[in-house]
């Protein structure tokens, strides 16, 4: 069965930018080369992290919404456990309510930009 989830992680301070985004495209392509559906994903750039982790106080955060059988969620997190780059991660299955949300955040998100633009 297919069901939607949420996968935010923390990459290490010390990548460059190119190095940061050579990560996510990685995890990106596994997720696309196993039959994931993206809906949607997010930058959230570096932020102060709450407690220390592994020696660094702050880390790029980033978001990912998908669509995938429940099988994938094990191996996506194996992979993220391998890649030292990747300090700490969460995935969370949504349920209807919260895939709701996430649409009218998205809506309310894009309805800014296009009045500041």
């Amino acid at each position: 069965m297919i069901n939607q989830y949420e996968a935010v992680f923390i990459m290490t301070p010390v990548l460059s930018e190119d190095q940061m985004k050579e990560t996510v495209k990685k995890i990106e392509n596994f997720m696309l080369n196993n039959g994931c559906e993206i809906v949607h994903q997010e930058n959230w750039g570096m932020k102060k992290l709450a407690y220390p982790i592994k020696k660094k106080s702050s880390g790029f955060y980033h978001l990912f919404e998908f669509k995938a059988e429940g099988s994938f969620v094990k191996e996506f997190e194996l992979q993220l456990k391998r890649d030292e780059r990747i300090m700490r991660f969460l995935t969370v299955a949504l349920d209807k309510d919260a895939i709701e949300y996430n649409k009218k955040r998205r809506e309310n998100k894009n309805n800014k930009n296009n009045e500041q633009e």
